[in-house]
């Protein structure tokens, strides 16, 4: 079985190197919808592949860190990269293009290393992300497979090359979720709603 979780962010980019010239030369954004889809072969305790409020926590931050920032790859030019930080709080600095096609293995990965840490409180058994959807705009979307995500022929995304400003950091329950992500830390789900 599989279901599906949505959430939706704005987000500014350059995409440097794609064909469109408005595109590739001039800072834009989008309104974002990210479908994170799941599947198990069993029901939990509830009945359920995994509970929709525990998405409200640490996957929800995770995602909600590019609503009005400023997505950034770290290659593109140094006095461009300084100035959007300077002038943006909430800005992401990422090792890959901002295009749909990254968002989507971005996201894929930060959400399977978070759901492959974290503790199961509920009988949940076999869950598995299935897929990461990026919707960019109404019409266009990218799909992300286990396989897309780690593939070394579009470049394998390091955790560790990604960098939140501290004001996205600050958003988060718990400051330290990123670092925690990225050392391999255990994660409890709790769901008090």
């Amino acid at each position: 079985m599989i279901i599906r979780k949505l959430f939706k962010f704005e987000n500014a980019h350059i995409v440097r190197g794609c064909s469109t010239v408005r595109c590739r030369s001039s800072l834009h954004g989008h309104s974002y919808k990210v479908e994170l889809l799941f599947e198990s072969d069993f029901l939990d305790n509830g009945q359920m592949v995994y509970d929709f409020g525990l998405m409200k926590q640490n996957m929800k931050a995770l995602v909600d860190s590019f609503d009005h920032a400023v997505a950034i790859w770290n290659g593109d030019d140094e006095e461009y990269i300084k100035d959007m930080q300077k002038h943006s709080d909430r800005w992401v600095l990422l090792p890959i293009s901002p295009s749909a096609e990254q968002f989507s293995r971005v996201i894929f990965v930060m959400i399977d290393k978070l759901l492959n840490q974290t503790n199961s409180i509920n009988g949940e058994k076999n869950v598995k992300l299935h897929s990461i959807i990026v919707h960019e705009t109404a019409t266009g979307y990218a799909q992300c497979f286990s396989e897309d995500a780690y593939s070394q022929k579009m470049g394998l995304i390091d955790l560790e090359e990604i960098v939140f400003s501290d004001v996205i950091k600050n958003d988060w329950g718990d400051s330290e979720l990123f670092e925690k992500l990225k050392k391999g830390e255990s994660f409890l789900n709790s769901c008090s709603v």
